[in-house]
């Protein structure tokens, strides 16, 4: 799961201007290799979301195993892919466009992990000194 946020004033925080952003289209995509001495398997799985009225996107893997996490080894990246709300064509210029990290969160409930990335942001065309000042 993870959030797109307009970032007004262009400088890669989440400011008092910033807002989220609902209707964007990002992609995930995951590899999940098996880290037994048994096994060399690996699996991957993309899926293309679109933010809600939050700006948060999520996938469930269903048939992923976090029972025993120390034998898998994964990687899970973001990106954005475009806008389907023509109310952000004010803040249509990708920021920061893919994730780097991942945060696996393992939940009490059995089998279940939550992957948590970075927040992905869009940017005005023209940064509003007035509102935002000089860099």
């Amino acid at each position: 799961m993870g959030f797109v946020y307009c970032d007004v004033c262009s400088n890669n925080t989440f400011s008092k201007h910033s807002y989220f952003m609902s209707g964007v289209e990002v992609r995930i995509v995951c590899s999940f290799k098996s880290a037994s001495s048994a096994t060399r398997e690996t699996m991957t799985f993309s899926a293309n979301r679109t933010t809600n009225e939050f700006g948060l996107y999520k996938v469930a893997i269903a048939s992923l195993d976090c029972a025993d996490s120390d034998n898998l080894a994964s990687s899970c990246q973001a990106s954005l892919i475009g806008s389907t709300n023509s109310s952000h064509s004010s803040c249509s210029v990708p920021g920061y466009r893919a994730t780097t990290d991942q945060v696996v969160f393992k939940s009490k409930r059995s089998n279940l992990c939550i992957f948590g990335f970075n927040a992905l942001n869009l940017r005005p065309f023209k940064r509003d000194l007035a509102l935002c000042g000089k860099k």
